[in-house]
């Protein structure tokens, strides 16, 4: 007997657990939960704590408090000038009504699946209205802000609040690369090539323009030793004058002398008259005394 009551002691303990298990649960702080009752909802709970509900009749689902990424594929969209661009984008997200969340998408799988479709009709209309060079250089945060206001707008009947979308990476397609490439090239070599002959026209510039300057310097320094040459010459030729009035038969012997300093020499054959006046002294210091 006392096995008996023993056994159905132990049943009714592990009953009352599962009982237990089944009617109390927890919601954490990063989370959110609906009590639905035979497929029907009862309560929505979106406060973490300990919370309770009928076992075995209703269930209890968690969902998402938190900010949830969707990190969509890369798409090809064509801008206003009709230029192809590659755009990835990545959509933050939260779940706003939990509830129509749940009657909706019913996961986060679903609600993946139609915010990509909506943020990529938005990206599609919004791209469409601008130029390839502004969605590269200045505009991308505004069109990014616009597609995230009328994508929020859209997601709210699934029970989701758009927060924001980004995009991390905007290019052209790879088979349009490789010519947008050879033009970019083909654009420097041509800048290049300006800047050169630029280069090359200035240095003739300033090539010319020193030839010019050292022509007038070495004009302007023969002039001037030209000039102290001439003075030179005039003031030697006066102090010869001087000195040939004074004596001029001693004149006439420095003179001379300096003559046959230049040109006699040891080796020198020099064939003259005899009555010569540039050897009178040579022949007068032959005479006997």
């Amino acid at each position: 007997m006392k096995k008996l009551f023993s056994g159905i002691g132990l049943v009714l303990v592990v009953v009352l657990l599962i009982v237990g298990a089944q009617t109390v649960f927890i919601v954490g702080e990063w989370e959110q939960a609906i009590i639905i009752q035979l497929g029907k909802f009862k309560r929505a709970i979106q406060e973490p704590g300990l919370n309770w509900k009928i076992p075995f009749v209703q269930t209890a689902i968690t969902l998402e408090r938190r900010i949830l990424a969707s990190d969509a594929e890369p798409a090809e969209y064509l801008t206003m000038d009709k230029k192809r661009v590659v755009v990835d984008h990545v959509t933050r997200w939260k779940i706003q009504d939990p509830l129509l969340f749940y009657k909706t998408v019913r996961n986060e799988a679903g609600a993946r699946a139609r915010l990509d479709e909506i943020v990529f009709s938005e990206l599609r209309a919004e791209l469409a209205n601008r130029e390839f060079a502004s969605i590269i250089a200045n505009e991308r945060e505004p069109a990014m802000e616009a597609v995230a206001f009328r994508s929020s707008e859209k997601a709210k009947e699934f029970g989701i609040d758009v927060v924001d979308v980004r995009v991390k990476r905007a290019d052209l397609p790879n088979e349009v690369q490789e010519s947008v490439y050879a033009r970019m090239r083909a654009e420097r070599q041509r800048i290049s090539k300006r800047y050169r002959s630029e280069g090359a026209e200035e240095s003739a510039k300033i090539t010319a323009t020193t030839d010019k300057e050292k022509t007038i310097i070495l004009a302007r320094a023969y002039e001037e030793s030209q000039r102290r040459r001439g003075e030179g010459d005039a003031e030697a030729t006066l102090i010869y004058g001087k000195a040939y009035g004074e004596d001029p038969e001693f004149y006439s012997f420095v003179r001379s002398l300096e003559a046959y300093d230049k040109f006699l020499s040891k080796k020198s054959t020099i064939l003259l008259p005899q009555d010569s006046r540039i050897l009178r002294y040579l022949a007068d210091s032959q005479k006997p005394k």
